[in-house]
């Protein structure tokens, strides 16, 4: 027969965004040590259901570590204790029978708490909007290999586009900076071709867009340390070195130079 555990689980509930939180605890067993942790709290909350209690809001989606909308502190580390894994990918074989786990949102000012676990990450999506785009001819779709793309430019690209935008970066980072999630966001545009049209004014609407909502980095490095898919942290230079470069070539368009 199969080997589980019993745990005990410290939870983080909060009704709503203006009500205190505070911690609960709970027993659960018969957890098998293949589940996800996801899987581990649909047991908890249909244990709470059937209890007639209110079940803890944990947002999720795909389950694949994509989506990045699982995100949540696990003992004090972003998504948990496996490095490059995303909290729904994470397996309770991490953890022993009896083990104590204390689970929690996010811990900062620019994702404020919606409900027990799940945190307004908006922000983020404020940052993609002020310029995430490219400019996109009209007319006949040209042949895929029209522009050449360089390997090692279209290598790291890859790496920058491989973001969910979970903020674990945010969340780690001391001062809940989001240069991580922004120099990715950033690059994977900047670095190909396609993305040249608008570098520049890309680059420093984001950069400022980020700068009203979040801190300044400071070379920590958390931020690389607890991303899910270790989005490199010389992207940070990378877009450094833009946003400089943006704020003469900007002037210089609009004749201010």
């Amino acid at each position: 027969m199969e080997n589980t555990m019993t745990l005990t689980l410290k939870v983080w509930r909060q009704k709503g965004p203006l009500e205190n939180g505070r911690f609960e605890t709970y027993e659960i067993d018969q957890i098998s040590p293949d589940m996800s942790f996801l899987e581990m709290f649909d047991v908890l909350n249909e244990n709470l259901i059937n209890n007639g209690e209110e079940p803890v809001e944990i947002a999720s989606d795909c389950r694949e570590g994509i989506c990045g909308t699982c995100g949540c502190m696990i003992n004090g580390k972003a998504h948990g204790p496996e490095k490059a894994t995303a909290t729904c990918q994470l397996h309770m074989r991490k953890f022993k029978d009896g083990d104590t786990i204390i689970v929690e949102p996010w811990q900062a000012t620019s994702f404020p708490i919606i409900k027990d676990l799940v945190v307004d990450r908006s922000p983020l999506d404020r940052i993609i909007e002020s310029g995430g785009f490219i400019t996109v001819p009209t007319g006949s779709a040209p042949d895929a290999n029209l522009i050449p793309v360089p390997k090692d430019a279209a290598d790291s690209a890859f790496d920058a586009a491989a973001c969910i935008g979970c903020g674990a970066c945010v969340a780690a980072c001391p001062n809940s900076a989001a240069q991580l999630f922004t120099s990715a966001k950033v690059q994977h545009l900047n670095l190909l071709p396609q993305g040249q049209a608008e570098r520049w004014s890309r680059t420093e609407e984001m950069v400022e867009k980020m700068e009203e909502y979040f801190g300044s980095c400071t070379n920590h490095g958390e931020c690389h340390e607890a991303c899910p898919k270790e989005i490199p942290l010389d992207f940070i230079a990378y877009t450094n070195r833009d946003y400089v470069k943006s704020k003469r070539k900007n002037r210089n368009l609009l004749g201010q130079g």
